[in-house]
């Protein structure tokens, strides 16, 4: 059975400021006068794009983005994206896997999971001036690497995600903030979602490890969202049968299989209700 191409963090002699927990690199060396062009994959990373310049296109889930000047790009591990970044694009690309900033303490594992619950983020040039100084502070220190410099590394990483969610509140409006207890909920049950999709996909099953009953659950989603949990697990579901269906060549059956599915013939009346075409239309359509 076939997986969706996984890429990791690896160590290049060509590239020595790389490690498998951490990278950072200057866009415009990366680059190096090039367009650069990534087939569709997922990664196993926390993936951060930084632009002041930017132009191509990015495509995360399927859903496609224009690269702009003065747009940051965060990706959490397992999204599915393809990329193409054109030449003259400038800012910084950084990447780490969770055991690299892994926090001790819950507010700074909620800050990472509200940071990286936007896949796409445009910001004024000044905001961006803001969060690419502090990219540039990392990067000095991971190529210089004097003593301390990872602590100073994480340090500078959690400042970042601070400025991050604070510009994104900023722009936000304030008839629409909900509140901190919602929005940590929510990211808590995304987590979940990610990670137990093939083996629960009840709404019960979900409120009992947050320890709510699926009422309070629901009235969550509906605040945040405006919709049911419900229809939170089954948008999970066929987002990662499309990641499957146009990532892999895994027959219809191998695909339901992976996500929990032993019948079959259930879970091609499943994509067609959310769809509108059966898993193997939609492969042909989309290739």
């Amino acid at each position: 059975m076939e997986n969706i191409p996984i890429r990791h963090i690896k160590t290049s002699p060509r590239e020595p400021n790389l490690s498998e927990d951490f990278s950072i690199r200057d866009i415009g060396d990366m680059l190096a006068g090039n367009d650069m062009t990534q087939e569709l994959h997922r990664h196993d990373f926390f993936f951060i794009m930084a632009l002041k310049k930017g132009s191509g296109n990015h495509e995360i889930d399927f859903n496609s983005y224009k690269v702009h000047d003065d747009t940051i790009f965060f990706m959490r591990p397992g999204q599915v994206h393809k990329l193409n970044l054109k030449a003259g694009s400038s800012g910084y690309l950084m990447q780490f896997n969770r055991d690299f900033y892994s926090p001790t303490d819950q507010v700074a594992g909620q800050r990472l999971r509200r940071a990286s619950s936007k896949s796409l983020c445009k910001l004024d040039s000044e905001k961006v001036n803001s969060l690419l100084a502090i990219m540039n502070s990392i990067f000095r220190e991971y190529s210089d690497k004097q003593e301390g410099f990872l602590d100073a590394v994480k340090a500078n990483l959690g400042i970042f995600l601070i400025q991050l969610i604070r510009t994104r509140r900023s722009d936000k409006n304030p008839t629409n903030v909900v509140s901190s207890y919602h929005q940590e909920r929510l990211e808590e049950l995304y987590e979940l979602i990610e990670t137990h999709i093939a083996t629960h996909k009840h709404v019960s099953q979900y409120a009992d490890m947050l320890n709510l009953s699926s009422y309070q659950l629901n009235a969550i989603t509906r605040v945040t969202l405006g919709k049911s949990c419900s229809e939170l697990i089954n948008e999970f579901i066929i987002l990662e049968s499309k990641r499957s269906l146009l990532a892999t060549s895994n027959q219809i059956n191998q695909i339901a299989y992976q996500l929990g599915y032993e019948d079959v013939s259930y879970f091609i009346r499943f994509f067609k209700k959310h769809i509108g075409q059966t898993p193997e239309a939609f492969r042909t359509n989309h290739k």
